[in-house]
C-alpha cells in the first residue's frame, strides 16, 4: 500500500513539474474507458481517471471522467487532461465497483390522460429518493459489512449489511420492503405504491426503531467497509480497498410539530409530512451546507411547505418570509436537480423553469441567490429585463443550455410576443410575491398562465412533471382562481393567521360602542337562538372580564362555559355532540386558547379588541375546521358559514386604521363612523411626521409607493417647504450628482456663481501648501474633503465612533454638490471660518413628467447610469415650474451647445427625452397635477402666498408686463394697433404668455415669425432697439417684448399676416450680419434654419454687405430651444 501511495505522489509531482522542457502531452481524442490524468481542482492534485463520455456544449466541449482512486465523477475541460504514462498504470485502482445483488430498481408510472391508478414498474435507473434513502442509512450506520455474491467483468454483486442502533439491517431486503426495488426474476415488481413519510428519506435519529426493518442475522463470510463518498446510484456502490473507521457522532432526535398549534393552515390533496429542522429538510447536501453557512433557520411555514415543493406538488404558500427568495427557492432547485425531468424533455431549446418576480430589484436578488447556490453549471440561470422597445425583445438570445429564466411578468410577455417557441417546454412556474404580481400586472399574469396551461396540456411535456409554486405575503382574491384553474391537487400552506381569515371567507362584523356598553351589546348578540347547533367563542382580555361576562350570561340562562389560566384545560362538554337549536358559549382568554386546541367554533366574539393582527388570526383559527378546503376539487365557499364580531371602543382607536384596511380587503361593510375615525387617525399620524422630510417618491413620481409604512411626510409644512430658491422661470443648472434617472443634485448657475468660483480657488490655494486634519469632530460641524483633486465643503451628519477603533467612517453631506456619502475620519480637513460664509450651493432638481415602466417605483440602474454619464458636470438650460424647500421641479432641461467657428447654438438633447429613449421609462402626465393637488390641499392658514406663485401658473411661466418708456424722439417709434375681430373679454387678463419666435435675416432686414395661429387683438410697437408684440389666442394673452441686439429703422418696420401667422419685418439701420436677434438669451427665440440659405427674394448676395471683411462668416445663434406650455417634448 505504501508503495502505491509513493507512486501516486510521484505522478502528482511529475505533472506539477513546470521545469520540464516539454509539458506532458494532451490526448488527441477521447473514447469511453480511456485512461488519463486529470487535475482535480478541489484537492489541487493530478489524479488518474477513466473517460466516461464527451459532452457537446455550445460554449466549449467537456469530458465526464471517473476518478479511479477516489470514486468521484468530474466534468472538466479537455485542457486539464493529460496522457497517462505507462509507469503510472502499475498501482492498482483504489476504487472498485459493487452492485446490490438480486434486486432491480422500480419507478412510479402516472398516466394522466387515462384514468388509471399509479403503479410501480421496472426502471433502468434508480430513483433519486432511493439514493437519498440509502445515503441516510449509511450516515446513521455504525458498521458496514458486505457479502460477495458474484464477480463480473467490472462489477461485483454484494449483499450489504448495516448496523444501525445496534441492529443489523440488510439493505437489499430493506429496499424491496420499502418498494424501492423488486427481486430479480419476480413477476411482481411492486404493484400499487404506498405513501412513505418524508422522514423515511431523511431520518438520522439514533432511536429509529419505528422505521427500521426487523432484525436479520449477521451475514457470514467476508465483509468490507464503505467509503465516505456518496453513491450516485444505489445499484452501483463505489467502495475503497482501504478501511475507514466508523465514527459514532451525536445525532439529533426528530421533533414532531403540531401544525395547528403553530397557527398554520395546511390543506393538501396529497398527504405531506412536514420536516422538523434543517437537518432533515428536503434539499441537497450542497444546498443544505449553504443554508447552514448562512445560518438560516426554518420557519414553521418552511417545515410544512418544503416537502411539498420538493415532491413537485403545486404549492401555494402564504408566509411572512415571502419576500425572501431563500424561503422557497432551495426546495424548488432540489426538485429540479434531483428529478430527471429536464433530461427527458423534448430536444427543443428553451428553459424548463421560469421564476416571475414583481420588479427588477427582486430579479437581481433572486439571480444573485442562484449564483450563490452553485446551480449555475447545471441550470445556467439567466435574468431578463426588457424595456418598451420591441427591438430589445427581438435581440434577446437565450442559450440552448439555459434551463431557468428569472424575469418580470411584463418582460416575459414581451419575450413571448417575439420568442414564443422558446418557452414551449416550461414545466415549472414560480410566482414570487404572487399578491404583488396580480395587483401590478393582472393582464400579463393572465396571459402567462394561459400560455403555461397550453404548454402543460401539450403532448410535448411529460405527464406529471408540471408544477406551479406561488409564494405571497397576503391572500388576495385572484388566488382562488389560480387554485381552481391552474393548480390541480395543490398543497396550500398559510403561515400567517390573519391571512387565513381571508382564505376561510369568514364573515366580518364590526360594531362601534362605548367601553361601558360592551356587555349589553354582547348579550343582545348571544340571545339569538340558532336553528342548528352552534358553538360560540367569547374572547376576553383578562380573567376579571371572563368572570363578568360569564356571570352576565348565566343570568340570562344561557348555556356557557368558562376557563381559567390556572385551571384545567379539558372541556368534555365542548367536545360532545350537540343537538339542533343548542347554542354553546365558551368564555376564555387568549392565554387559555393556546392550550384548548379548539378548531370547531362557528362564531368568535372579540369582547376585548385583539392587540395585534397575529392575535386576531389565532382567535379566528378556532374556526379552522369550517374553512373551505380549496385543495379539493369543486369546493363551495359558503359566505357566512363562520362569523367574527369585533367590538370597537374608544380604547381601540389606535387600531382603527388597520381594521378599516382589513375590512376593505375582506369585502365587509365599513361603518361611516369607523371611516371617519380612520381618517382622523391617519391625519394624526401625518402630524407626527411634521419634522420629517417630504417623501422622495412623492416628489419624483407624484405618489408614494406605500404611505402605510413610509416614514416620511406626505403633506407640506410651511417651515420645511418654504421655497429657498429663485422664482420659477428659466435658469441655468449644473448637475453634479445623479441620484436617480429623474432626480439630480447640483447648482444653479446665477449671480452667486462668481462667489462660488472664488471660494473654490481660495480653498485650492489654501490646501495647496498644507492639509491640516480635523483635530475634533463634531456632529453638524463643517469640514473639507479632497475628492478628484478638488476640495469640497462637507457637513457631518452623524457621529458615533467605535470605542475600539482609531479609524472609522463618518456620514457627511457635500454642501455644494448635495450628495451624502461616508468618508474616513482621517480624510476630514479643518475648514477655516472664512469658508463658512457662503451658503450651501447644492440644489435638488426633479425632472417632471417621467416615471419607470411596469409600475416600478425605483429606476433601473441602467437608466440612471446612462443619464449620469450624459449630463453630469454639463451646464443645461431648464424651465422651473415649482419650488419646494431646496427642491426645484423642472419640466424642460436642455443641453445647449455653441458650434465652434460658427457662433451658433444648438440643442443637443432634452434630458426628459433621453430618459424616455432608454425604453425603461414612460410619460407621467399626472405628476404635476398631483403636486398641484398637494398644494391646494393645504389649509389657507398654512399657505405662503408671498413666496409661491399661483398653482394655476404651474405649467406656464408668468411673464410680467414691462412698462414701456416713450422715447424723447417720437420719430423713432411707430405704433400700429390692428384688431382682426371684435374685441373679447380675456379671462386671463392679468397673465401674459410668451409666444414662440422664429427669425431669419436678409442683407437689409430681419424677418420675425410669431408662431400663433389666427391671433386676435394684435398690436405691434416698433422702437429703434426694441419691438413689442401682443395678441390673444383662445382667450389667452400673449406678449413678446424683444430687446434687439442691433438698431432698426422703426418708421420703416411693418408687419402682416401670412398663412395665419403674424410676420414682422424689421429694417436694419446698417446692412450687416446679426449674430443674434435679442441682446440677452431668450428661451422662446430661435433661428429659423429653413431660411439660412435664402432671403425673401429667394437668394442672398454676400456682396451687399460692404463692410464684410475677408475671413468673416455668417453668425447664426439659436438663442434657446423651442418649447410650448403644453408639450414638454416639443424640443
Amino acid at each position: 500500500m505504501e508503495k502505491c501511495e509513493q507512486l501516486l505522489d510521484q505522478m502528482n509531482l511529475f505533472y506539477h513539474d513546470w521545469t520540464q522542457e516539454q509539458d506532458p502531452p494532451k490526448p488527441s481524442s477521447f473514447k469511453e474507458g480511456q485512461l488519463c490524468v486529470v487535475f482535480w481542482t478541489e484537492m489541487k492534485r493530478w489524479c488518474r481517471a477513466a473517460v466516461q463520455f464527451l459532452i457537446s456544449d455550445s460554449l466549449a466541449p467537456r469530458v465526464a471522467c471517473f476518478l479511479v482512486d477516489h470514486g468521484e465523477q468530474l466534468i472538466i475541460s479537455p485542457d486539464r487532461i493529460r496522457v497517462l504514462l505507462d509507469r503510472f498504470t502499475e498501482p492498482p485502482f483504489r476504487v472498485k465497483k459493487f452492485q446490490l445483488a438480486g434486486i432491480k430498481p422500480t419507478t412510479l408510472r402516472v398516466t394522466v390522460l387515462e384514468e388509471e391508478e399509479a403503479r410501480l414498474v421496472p426502471s433502468a435507473r434508480w430513483d433519486s429518493s432511493a439514493t437519498l434513502y440509502l445515503l441516510n442509512l449509511l450516515k446513521v450506520s455504525t458498521q458496514t459489512e458486505a457479502v460477495f455474491v458474484e464477480t463480473e467483468a467490472d462489477c461485483t454483486s454484494i449483499q450489504l449489511y448495516l448496523t444501525i442502533n445496534q441492529e443489523k439491517v440488510c439493505v437489499n431486503d430493506d429496499l424491496v420492503l420499502k418498494k424501492f426495488a423488486f427481486r430479480t426474476g419476480s413477476a411482481d415488481c411492486g404493484g400499487s405504491p404506498f405513501m412513505l413519510c418524508f422522514s423515511t428519506l431523511t431520518q438520522r435519529a439514533s432511536a429509529a426503531s419505528n422505521w427500521l426493518p426487523k432484525r436479520v442475522p449477521a451475514p457470514p463470510g467476508r465483509h468490507g467497509a464503505t467509503s465516505s463518498s456518496v453513491p450516485s446510484d444505489t445499484s452501483d456502490l463505489v467502495l475503497c480497498d482501504c478501511r475507514i473507521r466508523s465514527v459514532e457522532g451525536e445525532i439529533s432526535t426528530p421533533v414532531s410539530m403540531d401544525v395547528r398549534k403553530r397557527g398554520i393552515v395546511v390543506h393538501s390533496a396529497l398527504a405531506v409530512e412536514p420536516c422538523s429542522s434543517l437537518d432533515d429538510a428536503p434539499v441537497t447536501d450542497t444546498l443544505r451546507w449553504i443554508l447552514q453557512k448562512e445560518q438560516y433557520i426554518l420557519s414553521p411555514t418552511d417545515c410544512c411547505s418544503w416537502p411539498a415543493v420538493t415532491r413537485g406538488i403545486n404549492t401555494l404558500i402564504i408566509s411572512h418570509n415571502a419576500n425572501r427568495p431563500i424561503s422557497y427557492l432551495y426546495p424548488q432547485l432540489t426538485h429540479i436537480l434531483l428529478g430527471s425531468m429536464y433530461t427527458t424533455c423534448s430536444v427543443r431549446p428553451g428553459p424548463i423553469a421560469v421564476l416571475l418576480c414583481p420588479g427588477w430589484r427582486k430579479v437581481q436578488a433572486v439571480y444573485e441567490l442562484l449564483q450563490q447556490s452553485r446551480v449555475g453549471p447545471v441550470l445556467r440561470p439567466m435574468a431578463v429585463l426588457l424595456g418598451l422597445a420591441k427591438e430589445e425583445a427581438n435581440a434577446v438570445k437565450i442559450p440552448r443550455n439555459c434551463l431557468l429564466v428569472v424575469t418580470t411578468p411584463f418582460s416575459l410577455v414581451r419575450l413571448l410576443s417575439c420568442h414564443c417557441f422558446l418557452f414551449m417546454r416550461i414545466a415549472h412556474l414560480v410566482l414570487d410575491e404572487a399578491d404583488r404580481l396580480f395587483s401590478v400586472a393582472p393582464d400579463q399574469m393572465s396571459c402567462i398562465l394561459q400560455h403555461f396551461q397550453k404548454v402543460i396540456s401539450s403532448k410535448a411535456t411529460p405527464s406529471g412533471s408540471q408544477q406551479l409554486v406561488a409564494v405571497a405575503k397576503t391572500w388576495t382574491s385572484p388566488m382562488r382562481d389560480l387554485l381552481a384553474r391552474h393548480m390541480p391537487q395543490p398543497c396550500i400552506v398559510i403561515g400567517v393567521p390573519e391571512e387565513a381569515v381571508l382564505y376561510g371567507n369568514v364573515q366580518q362584523v364590526s360594531l362601534l360602542t362605548q367601553d361601558s356598553c360592551k356587555l349589553s351589546i354582547l348579550l343582545a348578540l348571544l340571545e339569538l337562538n340558532p336553528e342548528a347547533g352552534q358553538k360560540t367563542l367569547v374572547v376576553c382580555g383578562s380573567q376579571q372580564e371572563v368572570d363578568d361576562v360569564f356571570k352576565a350570561l348565566r343570568s340570562r340562562s344561557l348555556f356557557c362555559l368558562k376557563t381559567h389560566e390556572d385551571g384545567p384545560h379539558e372541556l368534555p362538554q365542548w367536545r360532545a355532540d350537540m343537538g339542533p337549536g343548542t347554542h354553546l358559549i365558551l368564555v376564555t382568554t387568549d392565554q387559555c386558547l393556546k392550550h384548548l386546541d379548539i378548531s370547531d367554533a362557528m362564531s368568535v366574539l372579540h369582547y376585548s379588541f385583539p392587540s395585534s393582527p397575529g392575535l386576531f388570526g389565532r382567535r379566528i383559527l378556532c374556526m379552522a375546521q369550517h374553512f373551505p378546503n380549496l385543495a379539493q376539487a369543486q369546493v363551495e365557499s359558503r359566505a357566512g358559514a363562520t362569523r367574527s364580531v369585533l367590538l370597537v371602543t374608544e380604547k381601540s382607536a389606535r387600531h382603527v386604521t388597520g381594521l378599516v384596511r382589513f375590512l376593505v380587503r375582506s369585502g365587509a361593510p365599513v361603518p361611516p363612523e369607523l371611516l371617519a375615525l380612520a381618517r382622523d387617525a391617519q391625519a394624526a399620524r401625518e402630524d407626527e411626521k411634521e419634522r420629517r422630510p417630504l417623501c422622495s417618491y412623492l416628489k419624483s413620481l407624484g405618489v408614494c409607493r406605500d404611505s402605510r409604512v413610509c416614514p416620511d411626510r406626505h403633506r407640506l409644512a410651511p417651515g420645511l417647504d418654504q421655497p429657498q430658491l429663485p422664482a420659477p422661470g428659466f435658469i441655468e443648472v449644473l448637475p453634479l450628482y445623479v441620484k436617480t434617472a429623474s432626480v439630480f443634485l447640483g447648482r444653479i448657475v446665477g449671480a452667486s456663481e462668481e462667489d462660488f468660483q472664488r471660494l473654490s480657488s481660495e480653498m485650492a490655494c489654501y490646501y495647496a501648501d498644507r492639509k491640516p486634519g480635523a483635530s475634533e469632530l463634531l456632529e453638524g460641524g463643517l469640514y473639507a474633503v479632497q475628492e478628484d483633486k478638488l476640495f469640497h465643503r462637507v457637513k457631518v451628519l452623524r457621529l458615533s465612533p467605535p470605542a475600539d477603533r482609531l479609524f472609522f467612517t463618518v456620514p457627511v453631506r457635500f454642501l455644494d454638490v448635495g450628495k451624502e456619502v461616508e468618508v474616513r475620519s482621517h480624510q476630514l480637513l479643518q475648514l477655516p471660518e472664512r469658508f463658512h460664509s457662503l451658503p450651501a450651493q447644492a440644489v435638488e432638481m426633479v425632472v417632471c413628467g417621467v416615471r419607470p415602466i411596469d409600475g416600478e417605483t425605483d429606476w433601473c440602474p441602467k437608466v440612471t447610469i446612462q443619464i449620469s454619464q450624459k449630463i453630469r458636470g454639463l451646464q443645461h438650460q431648464a424651465r422651473a415650474v415649482l419650488r419646494l424647500g431646496n427642491t426645484l421641479f423642472v419640466d424642460h432641461m436642455i443641453r445647449v451647445s455653441r458650434l465652434p467657428g460658427l457662433k451658433a447654438c444648438i440643442n443637443e438633447y432634452s434630458v426628459r427625452s433621453e430618459i424616455l429613449k432608454s425604453s425603461m421609462a414612460e410619460n407621467n402626465p399626472d405628476h404635476l397635477d398631483r403636486l398641484r393637488a398637494l398644494l391646494e390641499a393645504e389649509p389657507s392658514s398654512q399657505k405662503w402666498n408671498s413666496s409661491r406663485f399661483r398653482t394655476s401658473d404651474w405649467l406656464t411661466v408668468n411673464i410680467s408686463p414691462r412698462k414701456e418708456e416713450v422715447p424723447a424722439d417720437a420719430a423713432q417709434i411707430r405704433t400700429v394697433h390692428v384688431s382682426s375681430s371684435a374685441e373679447t373679454n380675456c379671462d386671463d387678463s392679468d397673465r401674459r404668455f410668451h409666444p414662440l419666435i422664429h427669425w431669419y435675416q436678409t442683407p437689409d432686414s430681419v424677418i420675425i415669425r410669431v408662431k400663433l395661429i389666427n391671433p386676435t387683438e394684435q398690436s405691434c410697437c416698433f422702437h429703434a432697439d426694441r419691438v413689442v408684440y401682443s395678441g390673444s389666442v383662445a382667450s389667452r394673452s400673449y406678449r413678446a417684448d424683444l430687446q434687439l441686439q442691433q438698431l432698426v429703422q422703426a418708421e420703416r418696420c411693418s408687419w402682416e399676416m401670412k398663412s395665419g401667422e403674424p410676420v414682422l419685418r424689421l429694417v436694419k439701420q446698417q446692412q450687416e450680419s446679426w449674430d443674434r436677434l435679442v441682446s440677452s438669451k431668450n428661451i422662446f427665440v430661435s433661428y429659423d434654419l429653413e431660411h439660412v440659405e435664402e432671403d425673401e427674394d429667394g437668394g442672398r448676395d454676400d456682396s451687399s454687405f460692404p463692410e464684410k471683411k475677408a475671413g468673416s462668416y455668417w453668425n447664426v445663434s439659436l438663442d434657446d430651444f423651442s418649447c410650448s406650455s403644453t408639450d414638454g417634448d416639443s424640443d
